[in-house]
């Protein structure tokens, strides 16, 4: 059972019941009827209506006919009422931002993307996410006071208590930056704050390759290369938010410069700004290959990617080397962490078996057995939404677990068209 909200100590036992029942029935793939939900809950039928009836009142849930029956009368399910609210989530990359719209069942409704720069710090960045943000919602005729809450991700160690990072190797300006409090206090709602490599878990986890695992390795390999970890279905952050930085584990003591500081780091062997250098070294040493057709300046991973689909085999090289350093890595990730699937994600892993085939050839070949025969290894189902879905599962969290202590309230009945080109891989 999930619990990724939170709960002061002085909620009750019932209050507690309550907030679990409705986490069971969020990522239930078909919904739940009151005697499954009873039985996962090992509670009566009775004790279960009571806590149904509640959120019935509340408008959180509904009763629904499945639609997994097999043959004859469908049985009644609860599910999540999509109207009851809606979420914005906002995905801060290195060099692009995502920002969606949803609903409380996570089915994204609008979405765009926009140019964006990490290291123009968080007065220009924040200001960039706010306009951007406004803009979606005025394509809706909606306004910010529509939102119940809005998830955020970013690419550094964050402090989730805090509504910071610490020390990001990729984000100049922003340590200790209170990102979640100016959030809060420009837009005058709750603000979810996580590493963009857990939400990328999270959302895999609810809606993706990873649904219905306990434990789960998400690496994101983008222009840098980071893990989130899912342990006993619980989002593990470490002691100051910085478990997972799986990119700069050491691959090589005297390897090229990071951007953390250190050197042979396997972001700086592996990641996506490191296989657009590599790929711009190979147009400068003469050799042919697809990639001289272009500026070396406009080289990136994507370029070196579809050079390497297209067959030039010096691309395919690059794209090789870097799934085996990152195969090393996760082969140790596996050996400490023992997951049953590692699920592969970011821009860079769009390259698809010519990456994960050598990460998944270095894992058989460095992972101790008892772990390597047990674990998955595959591509996210959610593609480059992993992250998105992750941050708007967040904001669904606080949104939704806050609605059900509301007495007699009254929903915002928001209800809008899903755009066809956004409609979520649920």
């Amino acid at each position: 059972m999930s619990t990724f909200y939170w709960l002061p100590a002085e909620y009750n036992v019932k209050s507690f019941n309550k907030h679990a029942a409705l986490d069971l029935i969020r990522f239930s793939a078909t919904g739940l009827s009151r005697s499954e939900l009873a039985d996962k809950m090992g509670l009566t039928r009775a004790a279960v209506s009571l806590i149904v009836n509640d959120l019935l009142e509340n408008k959180i849930v509904l009763e629904a006919e499945s639609r997994s029956a097999p043959s004859g009368r469908p049985p009644v399910v609860l599910e999540i009422n999509p109207d009851r609210g809606l979420v914005g989530a906002i995905d801060m990359g290195a060099t692009h931002m995502s920002i969606a719209l949803a609903d409380f069942t996570a089915r994204i409704l609008k979405e765009i993307e926009v140019p964006f720069d990490i290291k123009a710090g968080p007065d220009a960045c924040l200001d960039q996410a706010n306009q951007s943000l406004l803009h979606l919602l005025e394509l809706k005729g909606l306004a910010i006071t529509d939102l119940s809450a809005v998830g955020i991700g970013v690419p550094g160690p964050v402090i989730t208590e805090a509504g910071m990072v610490v020390a990001p190797p990729i984000m100049p300006g922003w340590d200790h930056y209170p990102i979640r409090t100016a959030l809060e206090k420009m837009w005058e709602c709750p603000v979810t704050l996580n590493n963009d490599a857990e939400l990328g878990a999270l959302g895999e986890w609810a809606y993706g390759a990873g649904r219905g695992e306990k434990n789960i390795a998400y690496i994101k390999v983008g222009s840098g290369i980071g893990a989130g970890l899912i342990l006993n279905q619980q989002i593990y952050g470490g002691t100051t938010g910085a478990a997972g930085e799986i990119g700069h584990l050491t691959i090589e003591e005297n390897g090229p410069l990071c951007s953390c500081g250190n050197r042979g780091c396997l972001e700086a062997f592996a990641g996506g700004h490191a296989i657009a250098k590599q790929g711009q070294a190979l147009v400068k040493s003469g050799k042919r290959t697809i990639l001289s057709e272009l500026p070396v300046e406009k080289i990136t991973a994507h370029e070196v990617a579809e050079a390497a689909r297209r067959g030039d085999i010096h691309a395919q090289e690059i794209l090789r080397r870097a799934g085996t350093f990152i195969g090393i890595a996760i082969a140790g990730l596996i050996n400490l962490f023992n997951p049953s699937i590692v699920i592969i994600g970011g821009g860079v892993a769009q390259a698809g078996d010519l990456l994960t085939a050598s990460i998944r050839q270095a894992v058989r070949e460095r992972a101790m057995r008892a772990s390597e025969q047990s674990v998955r290894i595959t591509t996210g189902m959610l593609g480059r939404r992993s992250l998105l879905i992750g941050a708007t599962v967040q904001a669904i969290n606080v949104a939704i677990h806050s609605a059900a202590e509301q007495k007699n309230s009254t929903p915002k009945g928001i209800s809008l068209d899903v755009d066809q080109s956004v409609e979520a891989s649920q």
